[in-house]
């Protein structure tokens, strides 16, 4: 395998060497805690200097306790075998440095509204949010610090339930504790008819959230649908 072909969710997560990371929406990610952000910045240099030897450039968050990597090649808009060998040498930097792995903190959130005519309200949310569209009409920020947010196909069109929802994708080895614990804390389960792709869970007033996970999904970035 070159590095330039394209790795399946399965084979990311099933991958040797990999056991700081998480597959989440087309990424490969994972989170270390730090003792200060002096020393976080040091592991970030590091870790940038990984990628500079490979050729290939993570996404690197600073924060006061922790540092979250992310990896993935825009070229197939998902991952090559060249980000699961800079994920290995993204560990190698953090175990060097002594720094703890946490893979069970990480999430992505996305929001999704449902509509019966997308063209017609993308606009709107386009300029309220400074977003721009990709490929798919999905609606990103550019800076990578807010939530995206997508639209789903209403039809036909409900009354009976709410149109905006959050979908929180989670490592898929944590879901079922965080529907579990989200049921105990009063929610409600809609659906786990597509399970473990996603669970629709509603609060006791209706809002819901989709907890989703990138298993028995037909493509690697299929949003929750629901």
């Amino acid at each position: 395998m070159t590095v330039h072909d394209e790795v399946t969710p399965y084979d990311a997560t099933h991958a040797e060497g990999l056991g700081d990371w998480r597959y989440l929406l087309g990424e490969l990610v994972a989170r270390f805690d730090i003792g200060s952000p002096a020393e976080g910045a040091a592991l970030a240099v590091a870790i940038t200097a990984a990628g500079d030897r490979m050729h290939h450039h993570p996404e690197v968050d600073l924060r006061p306790d922790h540092i979250v990597v992310r990896t993935r090649t825009e070229a197939v808009d998902g991952l090559t075998q060249q980000d699961l060998d800079l994920a290995r040498a993204v560990s190698a930097v953090a175990d060097d440095a002594g720094t703890a792995a946490r893979p069970g903190r990480l999430a992505t959130l996305e929001i999704g509204i449902d509509t019966v005519d997308a063209a017609a309200i993308r606009p709107f949310w386009t300029a309220v949010l400074g977003y721009e569209a990709d490929g798919r009409g999905d609606l990103r920020d550019l800076a990578g610090h807010l939530p995206d947010l997508w639209f789903q196909d209403m039809d036909p069109p409900r009354t009976d339930r709410n149109r905006i929802h959050f979908d929180l994708t989670l490592p898929h080895d944590v879901a079922e504790q965080r529907v579990a614990a989200a049921l105990a804390a009063g929610g409600r389960l809609v659906s786990d008819g597509r399970a473990p792709a996603f669970w629709v869970l509603a609060d006791a007033d209706g809002n819901e959230v989709c907890l989703c996970t990138w298993q028995a999904r037909s493509t690697s970035g299929e949003p929750a649908s629901h």
